[in-house]
């Protein structure tokens, strides 16, 4: 390896953070680091530094590691006064509060289809804007004080530099495309939206925009950095996808987006219309419930993940008229902030462990059957459906999402994608070239099963039902 040009990849997403040291001409994992996040919906932004500092160390350090790219959760706020503080805690994603701004600026915007036309997405309140104007309304004294305002992944190249500089704040079209004031047909931002969120005409710093296979900076110690992606934007890179792909993702969220060449916008709010990370558009449909479901199931059930997973499989698909809604955390995909979750259905009959089980799994992804058919209705090509996250491991997904789908489901080899993608950009731009380099990610297992479409009819009998609860 002593004649390897090294890479290093970084995931910091919403529970922790993953280094990868890779091979920018193979790919091939030389050591990599992980370092954990506080739980919550806002957090302090040290926090994510300290955790990528100790995640770096547990690598092995980046001395001889000749470029880095980070990638990150999205949307969240990173609001800084004119010396470069933070202001206050970030806001994170999955942080609802800024739901009633987020109707507020679609209104002022001129409605939910003009707010796609200009955004590519409807707002919720995921978006960085809505999140602004939430901090204009209830903390106007910290809304004063902006002068500039990054994402995660953004905040964290910047810190990388020294944090001081405003000027060297950088950002890429993936990341800025979930903040609601960026243009990802254009690759503009839209300031007029961003003053519009902060009821406030001021000039306002934001990252600069880097080209995918382009340096935005250095780090203090010289290791040049490439423009990073959003967690999504990141996944679809290190997986390869391509057009026709669509990838389900399930982490802490549930994510179903695919490559496109062509933009969207969605006026139903369902899809958002987000830039990837190689220089085209990632259609988007994301929930807000995904693994933390199959977490409740262990502590429902009192046994394991993949118990979980082995004793769904050991019941009948549907189970038995038993439904859940997987709303725990309020939910994005329908925009239901306020949603709890529903079990539904239930009777002697089906109140046992392993029908609790498969309720839960089939909850879980109902959700993402709709996402997809959501692409689908947008004009978005479904050739393939690649399925990643953690809850991907799980023995019980698989099976469970082949069936609801209707189609065949391949799994990838568990792997840190977004890390890995990250890793790829940092390689595009230290070997050059028109594309990302292209690396081995080993054997896919494929997955067919008998569809079950009464179970996704089930599901979206309670969904309905409960639109107004």
């Amino acid at each position: 390896m002593s004649n390897s040009k090294l890479v290093a990849g970084v995931d910091s997403s919403t529970q922790s953070v993953k280094v990868v040291i890779r091979d920018a001409n193979t790919g091939a994992l030389i050591r990599q680091g992980r370092g954990t996040h506080t739980d919550g919906t806002e957090i302090n932004p040290s926090i994510w530094k300290d955790a990528l500092d100790g995640a770096i160390k547990e690598a092995g350090g980046l001395d001889d590691v000749a470029a880095i790219s980070i990638a990150g959760q999205q949307h969240g706020m990173v609001a800084l006064d004119s010396d470069g503080n933070v202001i206050r805690d970030a806001l994170l994603w999955n942080d609802t509060r800024s739901a009633q701004a987020a109707k507020d600026l679609n209104h002022e915007l001129g409605g939910d289809a003009e707010t796609a036309r200009k955004v590519g997405s409807v707002l919720v309140a995921s978006f960085t804007a809505s999140k602004l104007r939430w901090m204009a309304d209830s903390e106007p004294e910290n809304a004063k004080k902006v002068a500039a305002v990054a994402l995660p992944h953004d905040w964290l190249s910047w810190q990388l530099q020294g944090g001081k500089d405003f000027s060297k704040l950088f950002t890429d079209a993936s990341d800025a495309s979930g903040t609601g004031y960026f243009d990802p047909s254009t690759s503009h931002y839209r300031d007029d939206i961003l003053k519009l969120a902060l009821r406030h005409d001021a000039d306002y710093v934001l990252p600069r925009i880097i080209k995918a296979g382009e340096f935005g900076g250095t780090t203090t110690s010289g290791v040049p950095i490439a423009g990073g992606a959003g967690d999504n934007a990141g996944a679809a890179l290190g997986i390869q996808a391509e057009p026709g792909d669509v990838i389900v993702s399930l982490g802490t969220s549930g994510t179903a987006f695919a490559v496109s060449k062509t933009p969207t916008h969605d006026s139903s709010g369902q899809v958002a219309g987000f830039a990837d990370a190689s220089g085209q558009f990632l259609p988007l449909v994301c929930t807000l419930n995904a693994a933390r479901i199959l977490d409740a199931a262990t502590r429902i059930l009192g046994i394991s993940h993949d118990e979980v997973g082995e004793l769904a499989l050991s019941a009948d698909a549907g189970a038995h008229g038993l439904s859940l809604l997987p709303y725990f955390e309020g939910e994005r995909t329908p925009n239901r902030p306020n949603a709890k979750g529903v079990f539904s259905g239930m009777n002697l009959a089906n109140s046992n462990r392993a029908d609790i089980a498969r309720a839960m799994i089939e909850g879980m992804l109902c959700g993402l059957v709709d996402a997809v058919d959501a692409l689908e209705k947008l004009g978005v090509g479904v050739q393939r459906i690649l399925l990643i996250g953690g809850a991907a491991k799980n023995p019980g997904v698989a099976p469970i999402a082949s069936a609801l789908f209707g189609r065949e489901v391949l799994i990838p080899p568990a792997g840190e994608y977004v890390a890995d993608g990250a890793a790829k950009q940092a390689a595009w731009a230290l070997l050059g070239g028109t594309s990302a380099p292209r690396w081995d990610l080993g054997s896919v297992a494929s997955v067919k099963e008998k569809a079950t479409p009464h179970v996704v009819d089930q599901y979206r009998v309670l969904r309905d039902q409960t639109e107004n609860w």
